[in-house]
């Protein structure tokens, strides 16, 4: 309900009877008040600072009738003034807000000093002690406690008159404690660093109303930084430096002269940093610096000396592999195989059906018969989870085995505490970003091994960098490349489709009437490609294919906008699949009802739900604002301040599907999304699907994405650290296969 309070809404004045519910980490509050003009006692819910009885109030917000709890007045914001007839004071003093006050010394407080007892408390507390039974320490005990509450209030009210919501107002309170106020006055920008969901806009408006200028130094050095975070949204590590002037003035709305200035005071305070990469003068977070030049002087340590497994005769050892399981490797997968067996570091690459999971399997198997201790992980739940299926052995995520701290995101393990095993696997390397390379390269023993493995024709990381791409293209770390697709694969239209989309040509799709698992269902424009969307997900699939609408078919969106963009398509097949959801909770611009599909969009360690995260409501809590979601059969619980971490996810973008794999895809793809039709989202799209791929849109955008290779550059100097001896010593490549 983070709204701003002074919108037009319904107003409601009374005196707090009951405070039946009060959540003191999201502010979510349900009390029970004696309001003008209402018969009865009125019902108020909604986000409120701390709350006693007999305080009164004034909400702004709407009436609405809960299927479940009546009438019930949900309030945007919330105002409080301390009570002044004697029973209201006697509630409140009596409500336990203040330690060390009871309904006896209430009653006593009251009798003794009438409606000034609040002025007692503050400027002369000395004289609580003139009350029978209040001695020196609970005077303190009261007194400390109403200067805490009054110190709350006034927060409050200066962020509530900065135009900030309850919501957003706990959040900063929460962070900054006594001290917010001063603190924002004095650099309102920190709010977009210190805390996540407040971004530069909103902490640039609370700015103005304090009255800082639009050119002031404070505001454009923060400017700078928002520039560069926009960057880090687009997957950069930096951006050159005549592009992030041009881009930070025209986001200002300043003449360039003053970023210029300003980013030479950010230069020197070492916030960012000026270096070269290739032929262009970048300009980088001085994090995100840190971090790639860091990953490569780890990855250069990691593969220097011995192998943690005595040398071992490769072809031996695939025979002895091979009597084990009756598989005959490849003469492209044994060498893959025995590269691994003599190399530390090494990059294992390769598209759909070319025997990549059969090669990481033999290469456990030979190692764990030489008694190496192996760790498996992977960037998200699902593909962690997929890679323990198919080599048989734990796999976690990264952040499991770092073994993340829910509290502030940090890892405890690290180079002082590193991981304890002989060889670190990490999957779906396509995935990987910057920061959480940086963690897990750390965390690996220099005496361990460390495997990548990854599809590099994927699209990269959703977060800054592009790490498994920059790892090949050093030409500094040796490499085991797959290409040769092989029969069994090649049998399915999917695995066809994507060699064929990744060589540049447009994939043949099943003809119509024949039963096949790669479809193109012809869509002239955006909104008769959602109508074919919905039909084939509520109706055709489920029929010809008997697969869940709900559970087994994912729609993968280019884009969020458009009318085939996952926005659009969520509402729609929201009301196709879930029409009779309820109750029904609405938050941030979404509701969800019991039986929908949802997405976590952030990381919670606490929770232990990734971005990307996949479940179904199971239950809504009207009243409280708070819902219970099934994840991979885990139930987890949001409260009313948690709601704007999820997404409903009938359809999602497919950069959000990376590192999936789903029994159906359905993939929108027209002309109007032009801007992100590239060969790569095509090929990551169709590589989704397990046993279903249709694409719906004309032939025509599918053409277009195809012939489109060329993906936008990402800024990075990873590849360059890596092949440079500015880190240490190169990492020498063992003959790359």
């Amino acid at each position: 309900m983070g709204v701003d309070p002074t919108a037009d809404r319904e107003l409601v004045s009374g005196v707090v009877e009951r405070v039946t519910y009060h959540d003191q980490e999201s502010g979510f509050a349900v009390l029970r008040v004696r309001a003008a003009g209402v018969a009865d006692l009125a019902t108020i819910v909604g986000r409120m600072p701390a709350i006693a009885s007999g305080e009164a109030i004034q909400a702004g917000g709407v009436w609405v009738r809960d299927r479940t709890h009546g009438l019930q007045f949900q309030a945007a914001w919330v105002r409080t003034a301390v009570p002044t007839s004697s029973e209201g004071l006697e509630k409140y003093l009596a409500s336990g807000l203040l330690k060390g006050i009871g309904p006896q010394f209430a009653r006593r407080l009251v009798a003794a000093f009438g409606a000034g007892v609040f002025d007692v408390i503050e400027t002369t507390p000395d004289r609580l002690r003139d009350v029978e039974g209040i001695g020196p320490q609970r005077a303190l005990r009261i007194s400390d406690g109403w200067r805490s509450q009054r110190a709350v209030r006034d927060i409050m009210v200066f962020l509530h008159g900065l135009g900030v919501g309850t919501s957003r107002a706990q959040r900063i309170f929460k962070t900054y404690g006594i001290d917010a106020i001063p603190i924002l006055r004095d650099n309102p920008y920190r709010l977009a660093r210190d805390i996540h969901g407040i971004g530069f806009v909103l902490a640039d408006k609370m700015a103005a109303k304090l009255g800082i200028a639009a050119t002031a130094m404070i505001r454009i050095r923060a400017g700078v930084g928002y520039a560069l975070a926009r960057a880090m949204d687009d997957g950069h590590c930096g951006l050159p430096e005549g592009e992030l002037v041009v881009q930070a003035a025209t986001l200002l709305e300043v003449p360039s002269g003053l970023v210029e200035e300003a980013l030479a005071l950010e230069i020197g305070a070492g916030a960012v940093v000026r270096d070269r990469a290739g032929d262009e003068t970048l300009v980088f977070l001085a994090t995100l610096h840190a971090a790639e030049r860091a990953i490569a002087g780890h990855l250069t340590a990691i593969a220097a000396g011995a192998t943690p497994w005595p040398a071992i005769d490769a072809d031996k050892a695939l025979a002895w592999a091979g009597s084990q399981h009756g598989i005959a490797l490849a003469d492209e997968q044994r060498a893959a195989v025995a590269l691994a067996l003599r190399s530390k570091l090494l990059v294992l690459t390769g598209g759909p059906g070319v025997g990549k999971t059969t090669v990481l399997r033999t290469i456990l198997q030979i190692l764990m018969a030489k008694r190496v201790r192996p760790l498996l992980c992977a960037p998200t739940g699902r593909a962690a989870k997929r890679l323990a299926e198919v080599t048989g052995l734990e796999a976690r995520t990264i952040h499991r085995l770092l073994e993340v701290n829910p509290r502030d995101g940090r890892f405890r393990r690290d180079e002082r505490t590193p991981l304890d095993g002989d060889l670190v696997v990490v999957d779906e390397a396509s995935m990987v970003d910057v920061p959480l390379m940086h963690a897990l390269a750390r965390a690996v023993p220099r005496t361990a091994a460390l495997l990548v493995v990854g599809d590099a024709d994927q699209l990269p990381s959703v977060g800054p960098g592009q790490v498994l791409a920059d790892l090949i293209a050093s030409q500094a770390i040796p490499v085991a490349r797959l290409t040769t697709v092989f029969r069994q694969a090649a049998a399915s239209r999917i695995v066809a489709a994507a060699h064929q989309v990744n060589a540049g040509l447009v994939p043949q799709t099943t003809p119509e009437g024949e039963r096949g698992d790669f479809y193109l269902v012809d869509a002239a424009d955006g909104e008769r490609a959602a109508e074919r969307v919905l039909a084939l997900v509520r109706e055709r699939i489920p029929r010809r294919f008997g697969l869940d609408p709900v559970r087994d078919i994912q729609v993968l969106c280019p884009m969020n906008r458009g009318a085939a963009g996952a926005k659009a398509l969520n509402l729609a097949l929201q009301a196709a699949l879930n029409p009779h959801g309820a109750p029904r909770l609405e938050r941030f611009g979404s509701a969800f009802a019991p039986g929908d599909k949802v997405m976590q969009v952030e990381n919670d360690y606490d929770k232990e739900v990734y971005n990307g995260d996949i479940g179904r409501v199971v239950s809504v809590d009207v009243e409280a604002g708070a819902l219970v979601v099934d994840v991979d059969g885990r139930e987890i619980a949001y409260d009313a301040g948690e709601l704007d971490r999820l997404v409903l996810a009938y359809a999602t973008t497919i950069h959000k599907a990376q590192g999936s794999e789903y029994p159906a895809v359905v993939v929108p793809l027209t002309t109007e999304h032009y801007p992100m039709l590239q060969r790569r989202l095509v090929y990551t799209a169709i590589t989704r699907g397990r046993r279903l791929v249709v694409v719906v849109g004309p032939k025509k955008a599918l053409g277009i994405a195809v012939g489109h290779a060329t993906a936008r550059r990402r800024w990075s100097k990873l590849a360059e650290w890596l092949s440079t001896p500015a880190t240490g010593a190169a990492v020498q490549p063992t003959n790359a296969v």
